[in-house]
């Protein structure tokens, strides 16, 4: 096989997803389940008359709160990496001999004879020794590397996208049908998460249905219950 085909054949890894399709995944579920809960436990409470207005109120609120939460979430990961880089800057220049044997270590622990190991420790620190350093020392990549952008934007989205389908139940059917279509619409935005997420993560189909599944349903169910008690 072909280098160029080895590359192409590389593409199909996920690795390179992860800091947004987790700020996705999460902030639909989280859409779905926190507006679900909340028109149901509305619904469940009487008041029918406000379903429309809190829908859309949560749907906004959860938008921004999301996105800010996230950005400073992935934010703080992005200042941790920057600190670390920092550092190791001012080690390499205090300690140079020491960083080169710290780097010729990590290559023998991983299964290179010394002489070998030596020979690429010092190969990388002439190329790049920060770079060699972040990388095979602290595990730093930069297809891993934190963007608080990126990872706001996918889950002020998301969650948008997520809310607005429980909502949609809201809004059809008689007032003694709206807690029943809120539910089936929700789940069934459960299991689009579920699937949509299994696909992009390579995860067990039927597996991760049944986790968003039952972790939304819970959700819903206690917040019903509480809508209920205020009902009383």
């Amino acid at each position: 096989m072909s280098l160029e085909a080895v590359y192409q054949r590389n593409e199909h890894h996920r690795g390179s997803k992860s800091g947004w399709l987790r700020a996705a995944v999460l902030g639909a579920n989280d859409g779905l389940v926190s507006n679900a809960s909340l028109l149901i436990g509305i619904a469940a409470a009487g008041k029918m008359d406000f379903l429309r207005v809190a829908g859309l109120a949560g749907i906004a609120a959860g938008s921004m709160s999301m996105a800010v939460g996230e950005y400073i979430s992935v934010q703080s990961q992005a200042d941790i990496e920057a600190s670390d880089r920092e550092m190791e800057r001012e080690h390499l220049q205090v300690d140079p001999e020491g960083e080169l044997e710290e780097l010729t270590q990590i290559y023998i622990e991983r299964g290179l004879p010394r002489d070998l190991a030596e020979q690429v420790a010092k190969t990388f620190t002439e190329k790049n020794a920060l770079e060699a350093h972040l990388r095979d020392e602290l595990g730093h990549h930069e297809i891993h590397k934190a963007q608080p952008f990126q990872a706001a934007a996918a889950s002020a989205f998301s969650f948008a996208l997520g809310a607005a389908i429980p909502l949609l139940g809201a809004l059809v059917g008689t007032s003694s049908q709206k807690v029943a279509l809120i539910i089936v619409f929700a789940c069934l935005g459960l299991i689009a998460t579920g699937v949509i997420g299994s696909r992009l993560a390579g995860s067990p189909l039927i597996k991760t249905i049944l986790r968003v599944l039952i972790g939304g349903g819970l959700g819903m169910a206690i917040t019903a219950g509480i809508g209920s008690l205020a009902h009383i």
